[in-house]
């Protein structure tokens, strides 16, 4: 079948096309015979109804500093497009929310990927508390004395903002270290949502697994190992790529979630696994797969259209709300 495909993203002329997992989907797509489309998160509106943005035609290739060719803007009415990927990074703000809200108005009969009620309600480090047994000791409050409770009880701490993106903000606080205060002050400036506190795990200096999910079934993994004196292993901030292998647990945990996401129409995930937890569940705008497809030889964006296909079959003729 030949899409119209629309994709919500951020700038693509300043993109890493070998590490964009936005790019490789584009480029499948086109490989598909699908038309591309771009536009900035911007350029969507709502009005009378109707939800449209400004948009741009899209052809990508795999040429560094000539990757993209954007054509001549127009307003199109998104409901005729059979698939708009919501691709913009976090952070998950009320910029965000709001465009969940207004492509809501065109799913499923436009299939919106993921599902923009269901990224609305599965914020990273919020979801992965419905999943008992998963994840490592956890508090989330605003609430000082039971941050300080907490530290006393597990002594090494990771302190971070409950909807950061990307190892922003993220501090590991151990037992002798005195900034947790003026960390704590320094969070209620700046935010005005509870912080997330976890035990630290000492496992991370192995590595952050990002495994990637689609349609709630493992496609591959690949290891985030923190560079020397960082606690983060994001890898925009140093981390370094290295292959991985699903291990049983990592199994065992794809399992318990793996129907829930297939069920909310999160087609596209990525989960972070630190030795045997699991710590977020990303549906916004995972990354990884470029990594992924180098290490085990295989094409994952494949594998996300061809669900993005089976499920827009399934569902295009499917009245909107």
């Amino acid at each position: 079948m030949s899409l119209a495909v629309a994709i919500q993203m951020d700038p693509i002329e300043t993109i890493d096309i070998n590490a964009d997992s936005t790019f490789a989907l584009a480029l499948e797509a086109q490989k598909r015979g699908h038309a591309l489309f771009h536009y900035l998160p911007s350029k969507l509106a709502l009005k009378n109804g109707r939800v449209t943005a400004r948009v741009r035609p899209l052809q990508v290739r795999r040429e560094k500093g000539n990757h993209a060719t954007l054509g001549d803007e127009v307003l199109m009415d998104l409901a005729t497009m059979d698939v708009v990927l919501m691709r913009q990074d976090p952070p998950f703000d009320m910029a965000y929310i709001t465009a969940t809200h207004l492509l809501e108005h065109i799913h499923p009969r436009t299939l919106v990927v993921n599902d923009p009620v269901h990224v609305r309600n599965a914020p990273e480090k919020l979801l992965v508390t419905h999943f008992e047994g998963l994840m490592p000791p956890t508090l989330i409050t605003a609430d000082r004395q039971q941050i300080l409770d907490f530290r006393s009880e597990y002594k090494d701490i990771v302190l971070k903002p409950l909807f950061g993106n990307g190892g922003a903000g993220v501090f590991h606080i151990r037992e002798d270290d005195e900034n947790l205060n003026s960390l704590l002050e320094m969070f209620t400036q700046l935010f005005r949502e509870p912080v997330i506190v976890q035990q630290y795990l000492p496992a991370v200096r192995d590595g952050d697994k990002r495994i990637i999910l689609v349609d709630g079934k493992p496609a591959g993994a690949v290891n985030r190992v923190p560079a020397s004196g960082e606690a983060r292993s994001n890898l925009h901030v140093g981390g370094t790529a290295m292959k991985a292998t699903l291990t049983a647990r990592d199994r065992e945990i794809c399992d318990a979630i793996g129907p829930t996401l297939r069920a909310r129409g999160l087609i596209f995930v990525g989960i972070d696994v630190i030795g045997n937890y699991l710590t977020e569940i990303n549906v916004t705008s995972p990354t990884g797969i470029q990594e992924i497809d180098r290490f085990d030889d295989v094409c994952i964006e494949a594998q996300i259209w061809d669900a993005i296909e089976l499920r827009r079959a399934s569902t295009s003729g499917v009245a909107t709300a």
